[in-house]
């Protein structure tokens, strides 16, 4: 499975692999228990996990970049459920995040998401950047 077919669905929980598109949703396989699902992107709204960046102390960084630090460290995922340990991890593991920014909420769904990850033996890339004559080609001509 590709990580850059990965989407997080508002309201549903648990990460999705990407399966199709349709002019009004997409449809999608849940990673844990496999059912597929059309999604109406009129109702819900869906975000790839390539697209997602992570405030820091410095600029920005890409989920995926968290998520590789996350699998070369040997600290223990902590529980979601422990907000005291959530940070803790994270001042450990990414000492860079902007905790004022970064919600305990959003360290629960790294934590969770990252256990999917790891589960299901998804190879973490980072989203591939744009030359710059890949960029002009997707600007509007003149």
């Amino acid at each position: 499975m590709d990580y850059s077919k990965l989407v997080a669905i508002t309201g549903f929980p648990g990460l999705f692999e990407l399966v199709g598109k349709k002019g009004d949703g997409i449809l999608v396989k849940h990673l844990e228990d496999n059912s597929v699902k059309f999604i109406s992107s009129r109702s819900k709204t869906f975000t790839q996990l390539e697209g997602i960046e992570i405030f820091t102390i410095r600029e920005n960084v890409m989920l995926a970049e968290v998520f590789l630090v996350m699998k070369a460290n040997e600290e223990p995922l902590p529980s979601e459920k422990d907000t005291v340990a959530l940070k803790n991890y994270f001042t450990k593991v990414y000492p860079d995040l902007d905790f004022d920014r970064v919600y305990t909420s959003d360290m629960k769904k790294m934590v969770r998401w990252f256990a999917v990850i790891k589960q299901q033996n998804i190879e973490i890339t980072l989203p591939q950047k744009k030359t710059e004559e890949e960029e002009s080609l997707d600007e509007p001509a003149k």
